[in-house]
């Protein structure tokens, strides 16, 4: 079996940040909006810096404008993680760019998504949970809406609530309104941090915000030994991205990502894509490169794959039928 056809989980996917760019040019000439400057020669996403790569990001998201475009872009995502294997993925989600952050409009949004995510597992063979965010750049107050979202539409489809975007932003705790009204609604908690604020910033995560059960990247962590102690005792899964890592220059390459090493220390980690084509990457190439440089092997892919099911939002039945079609 090659690690393409090997059956997968990915836990942190942004659905606008996995959109081909050959999908965002199409839908802006369609719409007669000139975003030609985020695209390099080659047609891929040009980008220099972290920051840099927020505002391609932000402005490849402006064209997508209704409920059908983004009904379209996720069938073509799906389409593209169930080429590589996935078989159960987790997405995040933000009412800033689907409805402006309101309520009625973000309903539109995640009935059309969802009604395509039911489409695909039918004839895929993909089941999609979707976890709303708030953009951490935006501000405290911005983070309220997309939180209101997420309890109004928490249910079999939206399971889960996090915070993306810029983490040198503000406190953790200065989003805990948002947190604890997603909290409070029944929904699972994530957070980014500790890809570029230190291993402060995750434990100032864990601190500061009630609940959280899954750090999204988390890779500074190895800096701290009595962090990663911690993070092992009490079970936080770290949603770990590597590709993306090493292509936005948080490590210089493969050998200096510590993965293999969180996971030597005892920590539940699970491999993701992140925003796919921004960094030239698929579940199949994170496989390669994790075989290539790490040795790993399928036992320990199919490990990680169970740890991210352990960790994953969703409810008993649908895991316990993944974990059989992973283990087949």
């Amino acid at each position: 079996m090659s690690w393409k056809e090997l059956p997968k989980a990915e836990l942190h996917l942004h659905l606008e940040g996995a959109a081909p760019p050959e999908f965002i040019r199409s839908l802006a000439k369609q719409k007669k909006v000139d975003i030609g400057r985020i695209f390099d020669e080659r047609g891929n996403y040009a980008y220099a810096d972290f920051a840099e790569f927020l505002k391609v990001y932000e402005a490849a998201t402006s064209v997508l404008t209704t409920p059908e475009d983004y009904a379209r872009l996720t069938r073509v995502v799906l389409e593209q993680c169930a080429e590589h294997g996935v078989i159960y993925a987790e997405t995040f989600l933000s009412p800033d760019f689907c409805g402006g952050g309101d309520v009625k409009a973000w309903w539109e949004y995640c009935a059309a998504i969802a009604e395509v995510a039911e489409e695909a597992e039918t004839d895929l063979g993909i089941t999609l949970k979707g976890i709303i965010t708030c953009i951490r750049h935006f501000g405290p107050e911005k983070a309220k809406a997309p939180a209101l979202c997420a309890a109004e539409s928490a249910g079999d489809f939206i399971t889960g609530f996090g915070m993306a975007g810029a983490e040198t932003v503000g406190k953790p705790g200065d989003y805990a309104w948002a947190f604890d009204c997603a909290r409070e609604a029944g929904l699972r908690l994530t957070c980014h941090a500790g890809e570029w604020g230190g291993p402060e910033m995750v434990r100032a995560t864990l601190d500061q915000l009630e609940g959280i059960e899954r750090i999204g990247h988390g890779v500074a962590a190895y800096h701290d030994g009595a962090l990663m102690e911690r993070l092992a005792r009490d079970g936080v899964t770290l949603e770990v991205c590597p590709g993306s890592n090493i292509a936005l220059g948080v490590f210089s390459q493969w050998e200096n990502h510590p993965i293999e090493k969180l996971r030597e220390n005892g920590i539940a980690v699970t491999v993701s894509t992140d925003d796919p084509p921004f960094f030239h990457t698929t579940m199949t190439r994170e496989y390669e490169k994790l075989d290539e440089v790490f040795g790993w092997d399928e036992g320990d892919f199919r490990a990680l794959n169970e740890d991210a099911m352990a960790a994953a939002f969703c409810d008993e039945a649908t895991r316990e039928d993944i974990l059989k079609r992973l283990k087949a």
